[in-house]
């Protein structure tokens, strides 16, 4: 995708918090066309066009999509302050009662990532002990052993030159299957490869369209949709009930809500075992549905951040040279541990300002269920509410030069230097992403292995870009690898 980074810069609305009380000022926004507003400039370039929208109009815009009778009004929210105040200081006003999470909820279930209400609450008193630090920690030795395993393979690359978007998928993939399922991971990362390209199509085609006919029809999309679904439910429901036949729910608790058990246990057999005298625990569809939304946020933006960080220390040989050097210092020839992560700060770094400048999840969407003040303006209740970390961790203000690649913006000084919600790609407040740490450990292990093993000449030097479920590439992402001591 090609940023348009030479365009008139617009007022600034203004943030701020309080309810809808006062009329406010009207909602700058982009005119569009007659008949279908930006609908076709949303559709060609979402990204582009909220980045364009934030520098012309401000950091509160209406943008109207959609033939008359079938519009939709959207109120973008790009200034730190007002991120902040729709995730979490007025979190509540704004739910995720949209289209599109409507329909991730019908395919990929009514897990932590789609679930409100008690029903959230619920899930999450049960699944947080198992992200607890010391749990995620314990995963380590599996994400370094599946990294192994995919730099090793790159020693037969053709020509020296490996698709970093496909590789990275695969490694992300390969891993969070095995911490899940554990010794079924060959069962289950093939079937996922396959079926979740298929149903996240599915899931956006549907998520963005203005009038969708009922999943029941048998068209072709359907059909391919229900097919890739059956295939996954059913790998997921036989694992699971393969689990609950050995007896993964009789462990006890250990006073917090949760199961214990060995710090080598899958996942999967720790959510069997998850239960609380008040919360219960998870029945058979209820884990399937904590499985799929794992399996889909937990290998997808991890995949994004690498690949991206990949990318872009091929194209900044000093700085890919000053993080290899890190890591060489730090690690030796040993396999990195847990512990790593607080012994590699540059690394970190590096991985910060790739997720900022690409990250995963680079638009969020909420449903306002209350008039609210943000600024100056009124966003009105029942309005679609759209958050882009795609635009605020570009935002002038905060980022100087803001489309350079340059790590030392995630020095500690610099972060205590900026607003809290001027990056943010785990999200934030009481939603905020349960796996945080968990990716952290994966990318900056999975990362110093691959560094340490090759270095990266980028052959792609622009990637095309689009929002999907995720961030996701649309053309190919190929860099030339060498060992580092091969001239």
């Amino acid at each position: 995708m090609t940023v348009d980074a030479n365009v008139d810069t617009g007022a600034d609305a203004g943030t701020g918090t309080g309810t809808g009380t006062g009329t406010g000022t009207e909602v700058p926004g982009p005119a569009g066309m007659p008949l279908l507003g930006s609908l076709l400039d949303l559709r060609s370039d979402s990204l582009g066009t909220y980045l364009r929208a934030q520098h012309r109009h401000g950091d509160l815009v209406r943008i109207t999509a959609g033939p008359p009778g079938m519009r939709a009004e959207l109120y973008c929210v790009f200034s730190p302050a007002g991120a902040q105040q729709v995730l979490a200081s007025d979190a509540a006003r704004f739910r995720k009662d949209n289209r599109f999470y409507q329909e991730v909820r019908e395919s990929f279930g009514n897990g932590l990532l789609t679930s409100q209400d008690e029903d959230y609450l619920r899930q999450r008193r049960l699944v947080q002990p198992l992200f607890t630090r010391r749990r995620v920690d314990g995963y380590a030795e599996a994400i370094a052993a599946e990294t192994r395993s995919v730099v090793d393979a790159w020693g037969d690359a053709l020509d020296g030159v490996i698709d970093v978007s496909d590789e990275m998928a695969h490694l992300a993939l390969r891993a969070v299957a095995r911490i899940l399922f554990g010794t079924d991971v060959e069962a289950t990362a093939d079937v996922v490869a396959e079926c979740f390209p298929v149903i996240t199509e599915y899931v956006l085609r549907r998520g963005y369209s203005p009038a969708n006919i009922p999943r029941h029809w048998p068209t072709p999309g359907n059909r391919r949709a229900a097919a890739a679904l059956d295939e996954l439910y059913g790998v997921c429901d036989r694992i699971i009930a393969e689990r609950r036949r050995d007896g993964a729910g009789a462990a006890t608790e250990d006073g917090s809500g949760a199961a214990t058990g060995a710090p080598g246990e899958d996942l999967l057999t720790l959510l069997a075992a998850a239960k609380s005298s008040d919360d219960g625990e998870f029945d058979a569809s209820e884990l399937r549905d904590q499985v799929l939304i794992f399996l889909l946020a937990g290998h997808e933006t991890t995949a994004t951040s690498l690949c991206f960080a990949l990318h872009l220390l091929s194209l900044h040989p000093e700085q890919q040279d000053r993080a290899r050097a890190e890591v060489s210092r730090v690690l030796g020839d040993r396999t990195p541990e847990a512990a790593d992560l607080e012994r590699l700060p540059y690394l970190t770094q590096v991985l910060k300002e790739a997720m900022r400048l690409y990250p995963a999840a680079p638009v969020i969407g909420r449903k306002a269920v209350a008039a609210t003040r943000i600024g100056e303006h009124i966003v009105p209740a029942g309005a679609d509410v759209i958050l882009a970390p795609w635009v605020t961790h570009r935002h002038p203000d905060h980022w100087p030069d803001p489309d350079r690649f340059d790590p030392e913006r995630f020095t500690p000084e610099a972060e205590a230097g900026r607003p809290r919600y001027a990056w943010f790609p785990f999200g934030g407040g009481p939603r905020a992403c349960i796996g945080q740490h968990f990716s952290m450990l994966e990318s900056v292990i999975a990362l110093a292995m691959i560094l340490r093993a090759y270095e990266f000449e980028a052959v792609d030097t622009e990637i095309p870009v689009g929002a999907g479920i995720t961030l996701r590439t649309t053309g190919p992402a190929r860099c030339r690898i060498r060992r580092p001591d091969t001239p």
